[in-house]
């Protein structure tokens, strides 16, 4: 195989469309790239799914591939979900911690993985394994399983476990660990400072548990470890300390990694995302991926070849990341299954794990504080306010960020009026709030990330005043509980979906009970 195309087979790229662009088609063609990654931009009916990644499989047999494509997704659940209409809603990692019960983790990857394998879709990047200890991570929180390392690790295992079991790859990810931060690496680098025995007894523990159980990769972070890696500002992803070093060397692993999205802000800003690819696979990873534009696509594979002929990488060290990548494909890929897969399945968005998905939301929802339900007259007024959903983190996908609360409590009592608040609130709408709450029985009040947001902690302050009976639920992050302790009960749903949210009022007024604890501690 010539050089160009080893180099593309350890490429994993991005395109825009429900169906195969010139510009993917031209990447697989001509380069024989080794993945692909969709989005929500790519993401249609289970049919125009399943279509789209026929038509890239046949794309790439057609080229004169050898082994089927990579196709991978972002299905963590939760916050952080790609697959949209008539696929079931799962719940996510922190909603499952919340169940105490690593089990139901099992179930959750085995349904998300039957769903993605009936699509074509062969490798889900999930489960999040990083340890959610810092209540201002503004990009990781709801989507750690806890604070816990060895429960991490306990539902992380079993996630993966379900989803390899319906013949999906998995991907433990951030390696050597997120959870610590308080910076987003799509808008920059963090940095965590903890020495060697601290990141052993906290932010490792899990990736082991996950790696002595076959995890198929794993993904790295885009964050800066100064203890391992002395050049300042270098992130994991392009640290040969961390991937070989620690990764291959100290832990033994001996699969395939991958890098996140070079075009986030942490590389992009700094060494530049084809760049970044050269330091990346220098580093010992296998897999780069660049999700969305096409210059910077070839661009990476023109400067890793051109790296590899001035001897800057080594042609052994390309065809070590061919031998994982090959084995990888071999375990769960092969063309009589894409070629016979031309119908979506039953099980796509079926009864059955609809049943699974309400299971769980039942016993994850939690009420972190008074009690439930409340008794409500047919005739009682009820104010539902909550604001925008204009959503928390780049890596969610805006097409589910409409919240749906008030809509849902209005078809369950008729007397409910509906006040959805910007975002940021603005002082004349507290106002405006204040001066009709007394006209109401209830007050249902939804938080979005209060304990981050000042513009909400004000309009809690001005609630704390009133005489009015309120419920809040704390639509996302569960740290907002330390901030409504007045209210006569709280929930956490730890994610907008609307089965949480519906779970949640059918636990308010009394049509459901829920039995979670918080996976977090409430300072």
């Amino acid at each position: 195989m010539e050089l160009t195309k080893k180099v593309g087979q350890m490429m994993v790229f991005g395109f825009k469309g429900v169906t195969a662009s010139d510009e993917i088609k031209y990447l697989i063609r001509e380069y024989h790239i080794g993945g692909v990654i969709l989005f929500g931009r790519n993401i249609g009916t289970p049919e125009e799914i399943l279509n789209l990644t026929r038509e890239l499989q046949l794309e790439a047999k057609n080229a004169g591939y050898e082994r089927p494509l990579l196709i991978c997704i972002d299905q963590e659940n939760g916050a952080v979900r790609r697959l949209g209409e008539g696929a079931t809603i799962m719940p996510g990692a922190m909603l499952l911690g919340a169940t105490g019960k690593p089990e139901l983790a099992y179930e959750a990857g085995k349904v998300t993985g039957r769903e993605l394998r009936a699509l074509g879709i062969n490798w889900n990047l999930a489960p999040v394994v990083d340890v959610n200890n810092n209540p201002l991570n503004p990009v990781i929180g709801v989507r750690s399983f806890g604070e816990e390392p060895e429960k991490v690790a306990d539902f992380a295992s079993e996630a993966v476990r379900g989803m390899q079991e319906s013949g999906v790859m998995t991907t433990i990810k951030h390696f050597p660990g997120h959870g610590d931060t308080n910076v987003d690496s799509h808008l920059d680098l963090p940095v965590i400072n903890h020495g060697m025995d601290r990141l052993e007894r906290v932010e490792l523990v899990p990736f082991k548990a996950c790696l002595e159980k076959g995890a198929d990769t794993v993904m790295s972070a885009h964050v800066y470890f100064p203890t391992i890696e002395p050049e300042q500002n270098r992130p994991a992803t392009l640290s040969k300390r961390v991937i070989t070093g620690l990764l291959r060397e100290k832990l033994g692993f001996d699969r395939v990694v991958t890098t996140d999205c070079m075009e986030m802000d942490a590389i992009a800003k700094g060494i530049g995302t084809p760049q970044g690819g050269v330091e990346a696979v220098k580093a010992g990873i296998d897999l780069v991926m660049v999700s969305h534009l096409h210059d910077q696509q070839e661009k990476t594979i023109e400067l890793i070849v051109e790296s590899i002929k001035n001897g800057d990488i080594s042609k052994e060290h390309i065809n070590q990341s061919l031998t994982r990548i090959n084995r990888l494909k071999d375990k769960y890929l092969n063309w009589n299954d894409i070629e016979t897969n031309d119908e979506v399945h039953s099980s796509v968005g079926s009864d059955e794990h609809h049943k699974v998905a309400d299971f769980i939301y039942k016993n994850g929802i939690t009420v972190a504080q008074g009690e439930l339900p409340i008794n409500l007259a047919e005739e009682q007024k009820v104010l539902v306010v909550y604001p925008k959903n204009d959503y928390a983190a780049l890596v969610e996908d805006k097409r589910y960020s409409t919240m749906t609360l008030g809509e849902r409590f209005k078809e369950i009592h008729q007397q409910t009026d509906i006040l959805e608040m910007d975002n940021p609130i603005s002082n004349t709408q507290i106002k405006e709030l204040m001066d009709k709450v007394s006209d109401y029985d209830l007050i249902v009040l939804g938080t979005l990330n209060a304990s981050l947001d000042e513009p909400q902690q004000h309009l809690l302050k001005e609630l704390e005043k009133v005489k009015v009976p309120i419920v809040a639920i704390a639509i996302r992050s569960p740290y907002d509980v330390k901030l409504l302790e007045f209210t006569q009960a709280t929930l956490c749903t730890y994610e907008f979906s609307q089965p949480a949210l519906q779970t949640a009022i059918e636990a308010i007024v009394g049509q459901t009970t829920v039995n979670g604890k918080l996976p977090v501690t409430i300072k």
